[in-house]
């Protein structure tokens, strides 16, 4: 079978590993079974697939990291960005030097930089793969925000490492001084290059929308291809195109706050990005295990350093080098939290020490995944003399068995180590939303009062306009908890949405399954009942989302 054909075939795996996940009697995370499925693809001799390092790094990195950037959460982010600095930053630097000199000491045949790259594409962390893991044991949301927010910037941190990291093992040559200007450089000039490029992109947008009118796939697409401009717009002037994608899908957050594109357009491109996230977080973990004997089979009889090795050695080392990063971390987290509660109270501020099974789950939750996967994968194969790039199979091996092993001890360790641990309620939240809420009501009303008459309008018909607008009044009336000032209490309030909630989808349902049949039947023609369901389809969606916050 050629590439092409065991391309389909793994995204045919990415496709059944999401029903597998269900069935399987026992708790593993999805990409564990996409791994499992990808070494099953292998198992059956098919030519397994050859990307070039670069082109691999492109098709991947861009869109997953912009996605991330566009879709964490800003509140969260900017109420714990102390922590999450300290995560994405400090512990980023911890971990390349910590995990270098141990890599190097581990295994002294690996060059000081390899290893040092090594740590550095081990540093970053996955929230999809934790996410995999909360669907079946919920973590707590605000740690999960945490996780998020440091996923999203140890990335583009651990990656500028391992470029300066790959660069000293090809060069021979490292200075401070110099890093550190470069690094300043790429990372400003990146971010610059992706909000630039992000509201350029955006005011284009605009204009073609008020001169031609929206068309929700051109849009859609146009924002499919923002991250792939954003980092070679940012790679072509010598910045970091990791840090370019990654402020492209923030400043797109705020962008998109301006509220000029269609709801339609909105809803389609938010299924556009779920399927591409998943296809590409997919893909990878398929073709991780796709490739994990070919990884394993090089690993054992690599020419790349003079070392006997056997699978037990190899083994052996990954799992010293995963439950060291593991260490690490839990260093880390707990000095940085000690040093931040002292701080605190030093200001006058109260100092809060969260539980030792909350530090620990934090430390267990540092899953590596898909960044590290394409990472790895761009390790140089030769040297610039032409020799063979010391320790690379030995590097891609020990990456993908650190992903499997973290996936394995997070999947079997954060169940236990949350199960039963009570936090306080978060209230702010709720709060917050019901905030929202009366205001966009209000507002709401006010536009009802001062909408004026539709055209074409036909004094004839103002009774039916009067009981339109009356109707659509009482709906924002009701949202605000009944006649504006019976004074009906939040919890009423919110079991009468409930309940409006609950008939409304069943209403739907009904609705739907008539004009299914209609069309089974010859009633409707297909392209009536095709527009008809969608309308159903986007009013239900809108009702099933409010009930996730």
């Amino acid at each position: 079978m050629g590439e092409v054909g065991v391309v389909l075939a793994m995204l045919l795996a990415v496709v059944a590993s999401g029903y597998l996940v269900r069935l399987l009697p026992v708790a593993l995370p999805l990409p564990l079974v996409q791994i499992g499925l990808g070494v099953a693809i292998a198992s059956l001799g098919w030519h397994p697939v050859r990307l070039d390092p670069h082109t691999f790094f492109i098709l991947f990195l861009p869109p997953l990291l912009f996605l991330d950037g566009w879709r964490i959460p800003k509140v969260g982010l900017f109420r714990d960005k102390g922590v999450i600095l300290e995560l994405a930053l400090g512990l980023v630097l911890f971990t390349v030097v910590g995990a270098g000199f141990f890599i190097h000491w581990l295994i002294p045949e690996l060059p000081l930089a390899v290893a040092f790259a090594l740590a550095a594409i081990l540093a970053p962390t996955d929230p999809v793969a934790v996410g995999s893991i909360a669907a079946r044991v919920p973590i707590p949301p605000r740690l999960m925000h945490i996780l998020e927010g440091e996923s999203l910037l140890n990335d583009a941190s651990g990656l500028v490492c391992f470029r300066f990291a790959v660069a000293a093992a090809l060069t021979g040559v490292f200075s401070l001084s110099s890093a550190a200007l470069t690094f300043l450089w790429v990372a400003l000039a990146g971010i610059a290059a992706g909000v630039l490029v992000t509201v350029a992109m955006g005011a284009v947008q605009r204009l073609l929308a008020s001169r031609f009118g929206e068309e929700p796939g051109a849009s859609i697409l146009l924002n499919l291809l923002l991250p792939f401009g954003a980092y070679m717009a940012a790679e072509h002037i010598g910045a970091s195109g990791i840090l370019a994608a990654v402020s492209a899908g923030i400043t797109m957050s705020y962008v998109e706050l301006g509220g000029r594109a269609l709801a339609t357009t909105r809803v389609r491109r938010n299924v556009v990005w779920d399927t591409v996230q998943f296809a590409l977080n997919g893909v990878m973990f398929v073709l991780l295990g796709e490739q994990l004997p070919d990884i394993v089979r090089a690993a054992l009889k690599g020419p790349d350093l003079p070392v006997p090795r056997d699978f037990w050695w190899l083994a052996g080392n990954a799992l010293a080098i995963s439950f060291g990063l593991i260490l690490l971390r839990l260093v880390w987290v707990w000095v940085s939290l000690r040093l931040s509660n002292f701080a605190a109270r030093r200001a006058g501020r109260p100092g809060i020490m969260p539980r030792k099974r909350l530090i620990l789950a934090t430390s267990l939750a540092g899953v590596r995944g898909a960044i590290t996967l394409a990472g790895i994968l761009t390790l140089p194969l030769a040297l610039p003399g032409g020799e063979p790039f010391p320790g690379r199979d030995l590097a891609v091996f020990l990456a993908s068995a650190v992903i499997v092993v973290s996936l394995v001890v997070a999947s079997i360790g954060l169940p236990r180590v949350l199960r039963g641990l009570e936090l306080p309620p978060e209230t702010a939240s709720e709060i917050e939303e019901d905030r929202a809420r009366q205001a966009a009501a209000l507002a709401a009303l006010g536009a009802i009062d001062t909408a004026g008459k539709p055209d074409p309008y036909d004094e004839k018909d103002a009774d039916i306009h009067a009981s339109a607008a009356e109707q659509v009044r009482g709906l924002y009336q009701h949202r605000l908890g009944g006649a504006a000032g019976d004074g009906a209490h939040p919890a009423r309030v919110r079991v009468a949405e409930d309940a409006e909630r609950f008939y409304r989808l069943a209403a739907l349902a009904a609705e739907r399954k008539v004009l299914q049949q209609m069309a089974r039947h010859g009633q409707l023609s297909d392209e009536t009942a095709r527009r008809l369901v969608q309308e159903l389809d986007l009013v239900e969606a809108r009702y099933r989302s409010s009930t996730k916050h």
